[in-house]
Order: structure tokens, then sequence, then C-alpha cells
């Protein structure tokens, strides 16, 4: 009796194990290693190429502007002795505001590139996320993880890495569009 109580036991408890099994779901998980599509998806590339020419046209009338007081200070430190003590204060505190006025242009400068830098880094970033969430319905993946600089995965076997495909993907799409904006481009200049 005790052998077939035990028997029992140990067949529900198959069972029970099967059964778990069967209803439990298999995700299909992946993980992308952000820090390295930032770094070779060529849009990004592109964009900070685009926003360096960018930065470097806005800042060259300020450049312009501190290279002129730069001699108007050389040129006041030299005359600062033979024009006399009435003169070179004058001449200093004018020096001054400008200095001061300089430094205002530049801070505003600086604000202004950052801000149009963090609303490109943020327009991409979305677009990547949309193009990841694509990506994963149309490849029936459940899960997929960032790792990188934000560290959402603390660890992940090789075999779930999809940074390489997914990338390959980006840089195709954005190669067709940027032939696709060349050809639209060229075709309104012939018109």
């Amino acid at each position: 009796m005790k052998k077939a109580i035990l028997i029992l036991g140990v067949a529900l408890s198959i069972l029970a194990c099967n059964k778990t099994e069967t209803n439990s779901k298999e995700f299909k998980t992946a993980y992308i290693n952000t820090s390295e599509i930032i770094e070779k998806y060529e849009k990004f590339k592109d964009e900070d190429d685009k926003f360096k020419v960018k930065s470097e046209e806005l800042g060259r009338p300020l450049e312009a502007k501190v290279r002129a007081f730069q001699a108007e200070a050389q040129n006041f430190r030299q005359n600062a002795q033979a024009k006399g003590p009435q003169w070179a204060q004058q001449m200093g505190a004018a020096l001054q505001q400008r200095e001061q006025q300089l430094g205002v242009e530049q801070n505003a400068l600086i604000q202004q590139l950052q801000q149009e830098g963090a609303v490109l880094k943020d327009t991409l970033i979305s677009e990547v996320k949309k193009f990841i969430k694509d990506y994963g319905k149309k490849k029936g993946y459940d899960y997929i993880y960032g790792t990188g600089d934000a560290a959402t995965v603390l660890y992940a076997k090789d075999g779930y890495d999809i940074t390489k495909e997914v990338l390959k993907e980006l840089n195709e799409t954005y190669k067709a569009t940027k032939k696709d904006d060349k050809v639209a481009t060229k075709e309104e200049e012939k018109k």
C-alpha cells in the first residue's frame, strides 16, 4: 500500500512538472550594446559631423570678436605707459566691459549649442528606439535589453547579442534614405 501511494505521488509530481512546462512560454530575448550603436551608426556620425560644422560656423563671428579684443588688449598694454594713467584707466574700463560682453555672448552660444545638441541627440535616440521596437516585433522578440553606458543588463550570453544585426539594418536603412534624398535633390536641381 505504501509503495502504491509513493508511486502515485511520484507520478503526480511528474505530471505536474510536465504540465507547468507545457504552460510556460519561452521568451525570445536579446540585448544590444547601445554604446556600439552610438559609436558605429552612420547617421549618428553624419549628424555629429554636421553639428560640428554648424558649431564652427556659429562660433566664427565670436572668434573674430575675441581676436579683435585680444589685439586691442595687446595695443592697450603697449600704449598704457605712454598715454598716461587717466587714459589707461578709461580704456581699461572699456576693455573690461567688452570682455564681460564677450563672455556673455560665449555663454549664450554654448547654451544654444547644448540645447540644439540635446534636441538632435533625443531625436536620433527616439529614431533608434523606434527602429529597435519594430525590429523586435519583426523578429519575434519578447524582450530586447540595452547594455553599455546605461547598463540595464549586468550579464548575458554572447549568443543573445544582436547589436551587429541591428546596426547593419540601421545603417542599410539610413543609406537607402540618404540615396533617396540625393536623388530627390538632383531632381529638384534639374527643375
